[in-house]
């Protein structure tokens, strides 16, 4: 074998090992991660969302005066 084969040869030895070694770190990546369970969604606080333990105050809906009150609904 010439020179420039047999350093083709070593970077395609060094190559796929490298490829081997990534393929394995992402399979063991992939079981460590499947092995935490199942995903769960976020709380409501992590959106932005308050979440209160008081109900939300309830809102009146008070007429401005008398005659609005008694003014019959037009239609």
């Amino acid at each position: 074998m010439s020179a420039p084969q047999t350093r083709g040869r070593w970077v395609a030895i060094v190559t796929g090992a490298i490829s081997v070694l990534i393929a394995v770190a992402y399979l063991v990546l992939i079981t460590v991660l499947d092995s935490r369970g199942p995903l769960l969604p976020p709380p409501p606080e992590a959106m932005g969302l308050s979440a209160s333990a008081a109900p939300p105050a309830a809102v009146a809906a008070a007429p401005a005066s008398a005659a609005v009150a008694t003014a019959p609904p037009r239609g």
